[in-house]
């Protein structure tokens, strides 16, 4: 900044710097503007004045004379030149060592002191443009009376160093120092006239302070809820803002931190994804990518709470491995869970409970026992303390129940029918809302599946050995006996697999020569009559299905048959409409059909003659022709020879 300081810093007279009474009188003034200039403007002056001195007109005249001698010989004339340069040369270096002393303000004792003393320490101090040093200055020049020689141009420069300290002010806030801002703006005497500029100032820096800070906290806001995109827009408000510190230092700093904050974001949004995915090996990627979030990031919540979840998705999977009843696998899953996922405790609780699990397996009130013992480990206030709790509850229910279902397998052993009817009284016993109730529910149907397979199995091997006779009498009446037996009891199944055996054989007896008998009037083209054998087979019957499909096949034939012999009743007439007529009648004998390959040909032969009775309709009526070759269906050899003549009888109308 360029700043008019005024009264030039120069150095004072050895006379000033001795001291003299307070304030300036004409010699001093005449002194202050001598020293105001430079020593070597002064030794020039000297120089020019002692020039412009009067002189005699005779030693002129002689001078000029003798200069004319001079000049007349080279010599002397080169010579006494050199010796002028030389002599003026060493004038310079001594007034050079000659300079006047610099004052040692500092030292001066200030109530002797001169003004012109006052103004040139003043401007020394107003030159190291700090606060305290400006301000030093304004105070050695505060004490000069209104009617002072100097006190015009110390109220000027008073006034210019109060405006540097508020510029100083300027300086510090766009810095970023918004309080030292405000102490130095304060700091602006009061008999300056920009005083009346500070508090607009100030009020002006904290109002684009506080609208930055603003700025700021909502930028925070939304990186907190991981919007950087909104993050972004609202950071660049701060570029607007008129203060260099806001808008490069502060508006670096929040880019920054939207950039890693997006990384972060990333980060915990591809360790969701990995966790989504299941399996060790993807659960454990995913704890370390939101490990990778630090502590300050402002997605670090977000990032602990997602490691937490993934610690129970590992929960989760130990669970699961454990109940198919996999004790190591399920151990093996639990080491792996890393220590940042702070679930040291809960591995520890689930490390008891798992092992009490495997315990009970052995299903006995020994294992349960055992299984009580290893679960009470888990004490009160442990995390895992309500699950272990359950599985105790469930346990303590348990050990009555399996003593029951002892007794009742014991009783079972003996396979009579008393001692197992027993036995499933003693089962029954278990209550509904048990955890054993299942087992036992399983157990007392086992044991009534004995009991039913007892009473039938006599039923059904006498059904056996008459059906092991192979006649029509036997196998009905085997089928009859057998199929006394239930759809609730244990043999049914088997019954109902001996009963569809059996039904065959007797189809094989009595309907199987009625289908071979439809066969042969199929083949000897009696539809009709084929048909007619082939319904007579009863829907009891093992042979009805295949009969019924044998129907359909032969009732297609029959309709594909008829549908062909129309189309040629209506392609006799031979003229265009009824052989396009032939041609779809023809068209609808299925795919599947023997007559399909006769229905083809057919429809070749009629869409062959369709395109010459519409040549021969070209020579008298073109557009008549053109509507007759249309009626030809694709995928016919004559239809592509039609779509040529409909073109060029097309043109020759100018369609």
């Amino acid at each position: 900044m360029t700043r008019d300081r005024g009264i030039p810093d120069r150095r004072l007279p050895k006379s000033q710097k001795r001291g003299k009474p307070f304030g300036l009188s004409s010699t001093e003034s005449s002194s202050l503007r001598q020293s105001s200039q430079p020593p070597e403007e002064i030794g020039a002056t000297q120089s020019h004045a002692s020039d412009l001195s009067p002189e005699p007109q005779t030693s002129r005249a002689h001078l000029q004379k003798r200069v004319g001698r001079v000049l007349t010989d080279w010599r002397l004339a080169a010579g006494l030149g050199l010796a002028m340069t030389g002599g003026i040369t060493l004038l310079a270096i001594g007034f050079l060592f000659k300079l006047p002393a610099v004052p040692n303000c500092p030292a001066i004792f200030w109530p002797l002191a001169s003004a012109s003393l006052r103004m040139h320490c003043a401007q020394l101090a107003a030159n190291k443009q700090t606060v305290n040093d400006l301000l030093e200055a304004i105070q050695l020049l505060n004490s000069l009376p209104d009617d002072h020689p100097l006190h015009q141009e110390a109220s000027r420069l008073i006034e210019q160093w109060s405006s540097e300290i508020l510029q100083l002010g300027d300086d510090a806030f766009n810095a970023g120092k918004l309080s030292d801002a405000i102490d130095m703006a304060r700091k602006v005497p009061k008999r300056a006239n920009i005083y009346g500029e500070v508090e607009g100032r100030i009020n002006r820096w904290q109002k684009i302070w506080s609208d930055a800070e603003a700025i700021y906290r909502r930028v925070e806001d939304a990186l907190r809820d991981q919007n950087w995109r909104k993050a972004s827009s609202d950071a660049a408000r701060l570029l607007s803002i008129n203060n260099t510190f806001w808008q490069t230092t502060k508006y670096q700093e929040l880019t920054d931190k939207i950039t890693l904050t997006r990384a972060d974001i990333s980060k915990i949004a591809k360790a969701k994804d990995l966790a989504d995915r299941g399996g060790i090996s993807n659960l454990l990627e995913a704890i370390k990518l939101a490990s990778n979030v630090d502590d300050k990031s402002y997605v670090y919540q977000d990032a602990q709470d997602t490691i937490a979840q993934i610690g129970q998705k590992m929960f989760d999977l130990a669970q699961n491995t454990l109940n198919r009843r996999d004790l190591q696998g399920a151990l093996d899953i639990l080491a792996k869970i890393p220590p940042i996922a702070n679930l040291q405790r809960e591995v520890e609780d689930f490390d008891v409970i798992a092992r009490a699990q495997a315990r009970s397996w052995g299903g006995t009130v020994a294992d349960i026992e055992s299984a009580i013992a290893q679960i009470q480990k888990v004490e009160l206030g442990r995390p895992l303390y309500a699950k272990a709790q359950t599985f105790l509850s469930r346990w303590q229910s348990e050990k009555g129940d399996i003593a029951q279902l002892e007794k009742a397998r014991q009783l079972a052993r003996s396979g009579k029918p008393e001692d197992l009817q027993a036995a499933i009284a003693q089962a029954s016993l278990v209550p509904s809302d048990n955890p054993r109730s299942q087992e036992a529910q399983k157990l007392a149907n086992e044991l009534s599946g004995q009991i039913q397979t007892q009473q039938d199995r006599p039923l059904l091997d006498q059904a056996d050995q008459l059906a092991s006779r192979g006649d029509v009498a036997n196998l009905q009446t085997a089928m009859d006996q057998a199929r006394q037996i239930t759809p609730e009891r244990a043999l049914y199944k088997e019954a109902q697999k001996r009963i569809g055996q059996w039904n065959r054989q007797l189809a094989q007896l009595q309907d199987e020569p009625t289908l071979n008998q439809a066969d042969r009037l199929a083949e000897s083209g009696d539809l009709s009559g084929a048909i007619a054998a082939a319904q007579g087979i009863g829907s009891s019957s093992a042979l009805y299905g295949d009969a019924q499909s044998k129907v359909q096949t032969w009732q297609r034939r029959q309709q594909a048959e008829q549908g062909l012999e129309q189309a040629r009743t209506a392609a006799n007439s031979g003229t265009p409409d009824s052989l396009a007529e032939a041609i779809q009648l023809a068209g609808r004998v299925p795919g599947s059909s023997p007559q399909r390959v006769e229905a083809d040909q057919a429809i070749g032969q009629w869409s062959q003659q369709i395109l010459q009775a519409a040549i021969s309709q070209a020579d008298t009526d073109l557009a008549g022709a053109i509507v007759t070759a249309q009626k030809i269906p694709p995928r016919t050899q004559a239809y592509a020879e039609a779509q040529l003549q409909i073109e060029a009888w097309k043109r020759i109308l100018g369609r």
